[in-house]
């Protein structure tokens, strides 16, 4: 994995030791890491944006706008996993990772699957 932006919902105050959020649109920030030579490199923290500023679809946009390449989600509804799909954002399912740092390896590490519709819940946040 070379040159390659992941963005992981946060919650506060983001970073490599911040938990991950449980769904992609109603977490606090993001953790934006860059990934270089299969190991993890810059890392920065940007807000989310409000859901009602284009409903589920306007934080597709402002990711793909930050140059993102992966999302690593918890939860999100299938809409927004198309849109993901239609930007060419790939998405990833966290699994049991606890942290940004602990998801981040594990993509790294080939050890996260790709989010699919099996993963989808009903959108607004419920799982």
């Amino acid at each position: 994995m070379n040159n390659v932006l992941i963005a992981v919902p946060s919650e506060n105050p983001g970073g490599l030791e911040a938990g991950l959020g449980a769904h992609f649109g109603h977490c606090d920030l993001y953790t934006l890491v860059s990934v270089e030579g299969g190991a993890i490199g810059d890392v920065t923290v940007i807000p989310n944006m409000p859901h009602q500023q284009g409903g589920c679809m306007a934080p597709v946009q402002y990711l793909a706008s930050k140059g993102v390449h992966r999302l690593i989600a918890g939860g999100m509804g299938l809409r927004p996993l198309m849109g993901f799909n239609q930007v060419g954002i790939e998405v990833y399912h966290g699994g049991n990772a606890r942290t940004v740092g602990e998801a981040v390896q594990a993509a790294i590490e080939g050890r996260l699957p790709q989010f699919s519709q099996e993963h989808t819940c009903g959108g607004g946040g419920g799982r």
